[in-house]
């Protein structure tokens, strides 16, 4: 008899578990379960009214006269990126940021959140 290690007894039924749907798995199965699951994953863009965007204007403008380490947390295409650094610059289009690795720019419309690091 040969030893099948796929298979489990469960009282008078014996199953292979999810080796018998792999032959009904076709690519176009597969492509669709992907992107369903990218769309699961998705955020959806925090929605910041008039005293969430003065509280974060303030933040930045601490951080940067300042120059403490910031977090800042930006939505971008239904993910969150979160950037941490020094605030150098703020402009009306960016906010430029300092790390070890370098200068980096976020455009000021991605950005949700700003949090000094202490």
């Amino acid at each position: 008899m040969a030893f099948n290690r796929d298979v489990t007894v469960d009282g008078n039924i014996r199953d292979r578990g999810k080796i018998k749907w792999t032959a009904m798995m076709l690519p176009e199965h597969v492509k669709e379960l992907r992107k369903w699951q990218e769309d699961a994953d998705k955020v959806k863009r925090p929605e910041l009214d008039e005293f969430d965007l003065q509280t974060l204007q303030e933040e930045v403008a601490r951080a940067l006269s300042s120059r403490l380490e910031t977090r800042i947390t930006t939505w971008l295409d239904g993910q969150l990126h979160y950037h941490r650094g020094v605030i150098q610059e703020v402009s009306t289009q960016y906010v430029i940021y300092e790390d070890p690795f370098g200068k980096h720019r976020v455009p000021i419309h991605e950005i949700v959140a700003a949090m000094i690091v202490e």
